[in-house]
């Protein structure tokens, strides 16, 4: 071998060290940098995990709140419409008033049937002060009579005497056959009148009875009640109570703070009680019904905090609540027609529950919205677990 092919030799196997050395070199360069993506990856996912594993959103959200649906409860016809839709109004504010004056009338009807039962009371008191006099009275009247009855029967007695000295003495015709139907007739007038008398005794304990009887009817109305507490009295003062709050409600008052919505009223138009008027909507106790997919809310409870974000304002105004509760069913469970999966063609779709969840009132304030506006609902699952 010459020194030219050993040289050259040499070189080729310097060469092939080095390329060896090179793809050494790349492949640990390709490891480090798949190594260094992993843990940037285990990282990222980490952090993800630790800042949004805990977090389920959805933008099929919408803002609702218990409204109050205004009604009358009496009849009438609208005199006055002191309000219009979007006014905001306070609790008590007057909305409507309906014509009062057959309220009147009825509150002057039961003004007067109540100052009637109170002075029948007054005379039934009158009427047991006189019938217990008249007690009193048929009480000497019997006594009277009583002592009538005995005189008749004594000078009974004696005309009965007479009459027998008389019939002896006709016997052996030493008087008279005149003499002897004179004393006859007296004796049939004695007779009688015992009969007068005891009928007269008769009477006059009847009509004691008769007192005593209404006496016990009247104290039955009266006893243990004042003017105020007696039935017929209490039974007036009622009527006359509703016939009040009657016309108090002749003034249709707000119930609560909110703005007037769907009014549905005008002045001359005659109303029934329960008809809907128009409905007061509290801006200040609106809610947000977010309706969650079921495979969402395995973590979601009550209690958690949750952020919002509406389509009116954007991403820069941010509303924060907590979830107060979840929906009986699901939206197509309370559906007007259910869904219904025939066998052959049954695909499962996945169902949303409504979440609500109660907002700030201090942000309702600054930031107003209104009943229907779409949201975006974020609950953070890990608080109040």
């Amino acid at each position: 071998m010459t020194e030219a092919q050993t040289t050259t030799d040499s070189l080729q196997v310097s060469n092939e060290a080095q390329t060896d050395l090179n793809a050494k070199s790349k492949r640990k360069k390709i490891l480090t940098i798949f190594a260094v993506i992993v843990i940037i990856g285990i990282i990222l996912y980490a952090i993800w995990t630790m800042v949004f594993g805990n977090v389920v959103e959805t933008d099929n959200a919408y803002v609702g709140a218990e409204t109050a649906e205004i009604t009358s409860m009496v009849s009438g016809q609208v005199a006055q419409v002191l309000v219009s839709d979007t006014q905001q109004v306070k609790k008590g504010d007057v909305l409507a008033i309906i014509d009062n004056r057959d309220a009147k009338i009825a509150v002057a009807e039961a003004e007067a049937a109540l100052t009637k039962a109170k002075r029948q009371y007054t005379q039934s008191s009158a009427n047991s002060s006189s019938l217990s006099s008249q007690i009193l009275i048929s009480a000497d009247d019997i006594n009277s009579a009583k002592a009538q009855v005995a005189q008749a029967e004594v000078a009974l007695k004696q005309t009965q005497g007479e009459f027998a000295r008389r019939q002896q003495l006709n016997a052996t015709g030493a008087i008279s056959k005149e003499e002897f139907t004179k004393s006859q007739s007296a004796l049939d007038n004695a007779k009688a009148n015992v009969d007068v008398a005891k009928a007269s005794l008769a009477q006059t304990e009847s009509k004691r009875k008769a007192a005593q009887s209404n006496l016990d009817a009247n104290e039955a109305l009266i006893r243990g009640a004042s003017q105020n507490s007696t039935p017929d009295v209490l039974v007036a003062q009622a009527k006359l109570d509703a016939a009040l709050l009657d016309l108090q409600r002749t003034e249709i008052k707000a119930p609560l703070d909110g703005v007037v919505a769907r009014r549905s009223i005008q002045v001359g138009q005659r109303i029934a009680p329960g008809a809907s008027l128009m409905k007061i909507v509290p801006l200040a106790e609106l809610y947000v019904d977010a309706n969650f997919k079921e495979s969402q809310l395995k973590n979601v409870k009550a209690g958690q905090k949750a952020t919002l974000t509406s389509d009116l304002y954007g991403k820069d105004v941010e509303y924060h609540g907590t979830v107060i509760g979840f929906s009986g069913g699901t939206g197509s469970a309370f559906a007007l027609i259910p869904a219904q999966n025939a066998t052959g063609n049954w695909i499962k779709v996945v169902q949303r529950l409504p979440v609500r969840i109660k907002l700030d009132p201090k942000e309702l304030a600054e930031h107003p919205l209104r009943v229907g506006l779409s949201m975006t609902a974020e609950v953070d699952t890990s608080t109040a677990k």
